[in-house]
């Protein structure tokens, strides 16, 4: 494997040296998309969120600002990215308003409606199973809450098909094919938002 594939590789689940190099620019390289995604959610509301694939926790830290008086649960698959997420959220940590977890999105680790809002930045391409996972999402929120998910690639640019041969396990999802699995998942209402220029996707899923 090639130093080129090996770094990327680690984009989905960050490990050694490596992933610590990847989860830090993670931080950076995403943090427009991630602004932009955020963008589509109400000014005040949910009290308890979500933050799915956490990554290196850049948007824990925007979450916690947008909704000062909200908490959040984050979750992660990678050590080191709960590791980094916890660094840059130390503040947030020792004030009680966030707790940042390892664990698997397939098998999400709490009870039935326990959140009012749960969000996935750049990470659904390598969940197992979408519509699974997706149903463990809507599991986990109260009835009426919102499940944003943010993606770099909209499924319809094809300059974007050659992370799929760097990247081992990704699968990239276009606004319907998204839009379907999240309501055989169970959600009533499924909102998309494209960036045309840029091929960003952003989806509102309603419970």
């Amino acid at each position: 494997m090639g130093i080129w594939k090996a770094f990327f590789n680690n984009t989905r689940k960050p490990e050694g040296l490596l992933g610590k190099c990847m989860v830090g620019s993670m931080n950076h390289a995403h943090a427009a998309l991630a602004d932009w995604g955020l963008s589509h959610l109400p000014e005040t509301g949910p009290a308890k969120i979500a933050e799915l694939g956490c990554g290196g926790g850049r948007n824990i830290r925007a979450l916690l600002r947008k909704y000062p008086a909200a908490t959040i649960t984050a979750l992660d698959y990678s050590e080191i990215s709960v590791e980094k997420a916890k660094r840059v959220n130390r503040e947030g940590l020792q004030a009680g308003r966030c707790q940042i977890l390892q664990g698997d999105v397939s098998r999400l680790p709490f009870g039935d409606g326990s959140f009012d809002l749960a969000t996935a930045f750049e990470t659904v391409y390598f969940w197992p199973g979408p519509v699974e996972s997706f149903r463990e999402v809507y599991r986990t929120l109260q009835p009426g809450g919102i499940f944003l998910i943010v993606n770099e690639s909209d499924g319809e640019n094809s300059q974007d098909n050659k992370w799929l041969s760097v990247i081992d396990g990704m699968r990239i999802y276009n606004g319907d094919q998204l839009a379907r699995f999240l309501t055989e998942a169970g959600f009533s209402k499924v909102i998309m938002d494209k960036d045309a220029k840029k091929h960003w996707l952003c989806a509102l899923a309603i419970r």
